[in-house]
């Protein structure tokens, strides 16, 4: 990864954690033409390059307000206004569904309309991460685009999930994490976990990491002493505990709202919360499948299909926010090896 631009101070810093030889830009891209990308991030005139983003999805999200005049939306036009003026080879753009919605067709028709003259744009793909090996149901929208004049169109078929795609459930990923978390005990989060499966997804947790990716501590300390970090605990009052106790599987908690995870079945959709701006409301985090209180962020974070390697934030609310707000990096992992062999086969 040449760059990274974060605005939000907390995942800018967890980012540059994780990505140490990465090109890390603080700035929102509404404050940045696509020449400055260029020049803050050193990539040559002439040189190839693609461009992802998953603008701000609040504004958009069926679960939110569903504000279509959200300043939020606006982003999403910056993003392909910066694919229009920078001029990468590819992009990505990923959203929530309710970016189709009829209320967001203005913004996404301008949005678009920035770059359809130039680009060969296959989408929007709805894409369920469960069907890629991912233990979440989490559904995405994605737009991709290339250079008509440097690339063919990528077929849609391209991106579609292997036929042989491994099947991970909520009890395959939580396997070998903490069970019993006592937030009390374990304030730094950091706590001993194993690989407890075979297959793509466990063997992911620890290994392929690539070069020059993870902060050193981190990797050192999971392949020494087996811990990772994030096995934060959540307080709750002996009421709210008892409470938890009469949810069953699948069962949702009528105050709380949070769900009860199937062991058998897949995470739904994590939700990110709210920003500082919005008033730092907590997220509704899920219940564990066998204990009476709602998840960590490392079993939030296995649940997306994060490596038991990669770093968030020492707080609960940062880190969920993190978790939530991404793609996970297994659907991430697909759609950009597909795009890679595209362009090596057609300079080959």
């Amino acid at each position: 990864m040449q760059a990274a631009i974060e605005l939000d101070r907390d995942a800018f810093r967890a980012h540059s954690t994780n990505f140490s030889k990465t090109i890390h830009l603080h700035r929102s891209v509404a404050r940045l033409t696509g020449k400055e990308l260029r020049r803050l991030t050193h990539i040559a005139k002439n040189e190839d390059f693609g461009l992802l983003g998953g603008p701000p999805c609040q504004g958009f999200s069926v679960i939110g307000r569903r504000d279509a005049s959200d300043p939020r939306n606006r982003l999403l036009v910056h993003f392909f206004r910066m694919v229009a003026e920078a001029r990468p080879l590819f992009f990505l753009a990923e959203n929530v569904p309710g970016i189709l919605a009829k209320n967001n067709d203005s913004v996404r028709e301008a949005a678009l309309g920035l770059v359809e003259s130039r680009y060969s744009i296959t989408g929007p793909l709805t894409l369920a991460a469960n069907t890629y090996g991912a233990p979440t149901s989490r559904e995405r929208i994605f737009y991709i685009g290339v250079d008509a004049d440097r690339m063919d169109i990528l077929d849609p078929s391209l991106f579609q999930p292997p036929k042989r795609a491994e099947k991970v459930l909520v009890g395959d990923a939580l396997a070998g994490l903490p069970i019993r978390i006592n937030p009390k005990h374990y304030i730094d989060g950091w706590r001993k976990v194993r690989v407890a499966r075979s297959g793509p997804f466990a063997d992911r947790l620890w290994g392929h990491v690539p070069p020059g990716v993870g902060e050193a501590a981190a990797l050192d300390r999971l392949r020494m002493k087996h811990e990772a970090s994030g096995n934060l605990g959540t307080v709750h009052s002996r009421k709210v505990a008892r409470r938890y106790t009469a949810v069953g599987p699948g069962e949702i908690d009528t105050i709380s709202k949070s769900r009860r995870l199937v062991e058998s079945g897949f995470c739904p959709t994590l939700r990110a919360g709210t920003g500082p701006d919005r008033g730092r409301f907590q997220a509704v985090r899920p219940l564990h499948p066998t204990q009476d209180r709602v998840i960590t962020p490392r079993e939030a974070a296995r649940l997306q299909g994060f490596p038991d390697w990669f770093q968030f934030s020492h707080t609960r609310w940062h880190s969920f926010r993190m978790i939530g707000n991404s793609v996970s990096p297994i659907v991430a992992e697909r759609l950009l090896s597909v795009i890679r062999r595209v362009i090596e086969e057609e300079v080959a």
